[in-house]
């Protein structure tokens, strides 16, 4: 069982859930384990694709080719393509 954490409430609405938990009965990759499970985890793809989707497996920082095998725990948090200079409010 992989679980699938999801941070930012942009990612957390596409995907109507913050926790998920997944079979995996061998290692894959987090791509192929969120294309695996597309009706619940695909609108993450999207994020990963426009590259607005930090990954993290494991409490390491990883990518979508990161491989994941069970007992894992993957996040994938919400980052905004915006840059923050500090000077004006922090944007949605």
């Amino acid at each position: 069982m992989v679980t699938v954490l999801v941070f930012g409430r942009v990612i957390q609405d596409a995907v109507g859930e913050n926790e998920f938990s997944i079979e995996s009965a061998e290692p894959t990759t987090v791509r192929k384990l969120i294309e695996a499970n597309v009706e619940s985890l695909g609108p993450l793809l999207r994020f990963i694709d426009s590259r607005e989707a930090l990954i993290s497996v494991n409490k390491k920082v990883g990518t979508e080719d990161t491989v994941v095998k069970d007992g894992d725990t993957v996040k994938v948090s919400f980052q905004s393509r915006m840059s923050y200079d500090g000077m004006r409010d922090i944007p949605n």
